[in-house]
């Protein structure tokens, strides 16, 4: 238990260059609170205690502003930076050194039986405000873009933005894994490539106007 609390804490060093001491960590990470509160109310809905489980789980909703599901299966080194407005739904599984950011949805999209909740694979990075609905899995090495939709499944190793959730690549270039920001929008370079080929046809076009006509006058 302590070896695992322990690597809870360096997780968290590991992860936010903010993090300035264990004693801060250890009583100012709401993200860790909800974690730890997560193992006490997982171990009792395992026991089929459910609404002990649903108890301890909504004091630390109250607490921290973060909603885990009892039934949620979380693997190691999992880290909630700020946390405000995350929820994790119960059938949702977590693989291990998965990052998360504030107002993330792991939900489900109806009302079906099951599993309904998406599962996310290892060494994952979800932005701020992404949310991932169904019964589907992100796979190993995905970065999820700020305020994606993510609707259906993912391959390993891709990067995942936008209204639907598109798979894209950033010029080719790996994407650092924490710069959750800086990922491409292709909805965005579309119009800014339409802004461009506007630009240019008006360009064009007052070219055409100043061109000579017959009689000696000029095109207005």
């Amino acid at each position: 238990m302590f070896r695992r609390i322990r690597s809870d804490i360096e997780t968290v060093f590991e992860n936010d260059p903010a993090a300035r001491s264990r004693f801060e960590v250890i009583f100012t990470y709401s993200g860790l609170h909800a974690l730890w509160a997560h193992r006490i109310a997982h171990a009792f809905f395992r026991k089929r205690l459910f609404t002990i489980a649903r108890i301890i789980s909504q004091i630390s909703r109250f607490m921290t502003g973060i909603e885990i599901h009892p039934g949620a299966r979380i693997g190691e080194r999992f880290f909630i930076d700020h946390g405000m407005g995350v929820v994790i739904g119960e059938t949702c599984e977590i693989g291990n050194d998965v990052v998360i950011y504030q107002g993330v949805t792991l939900g489900g999209t109806g009302k079906e039986k099951g599993k309904r909740h998406p599962t996310i694979g290892n060494n994952v990075v979800i932005g701020s405000g992404a949310k991932i609905l169904g019964s589907f899995t992100v796979g190993d090495n995905c970065n999820v873009g700020s305020n994606a939709v993510v609707l259906r499944e993912v391959p390993p190793n891709c990067t995942v933005v936008g209204n639907p959730g598109r798979i894209v690549k950033r010029n080719g270039e790996r994407v650092s894994r924490l710069d959750h920001n800086q990922l491409p929008d292709p909805v965005v370079e579309m119009f800014r490539e339409m802004q461009t080929q506007i630009d240019r046809l008006h360009q064009e076009l007052e070219l055409l106007k100043k061109q000579p006509v017959p009689g000696g006058e000029f095109k207005q």
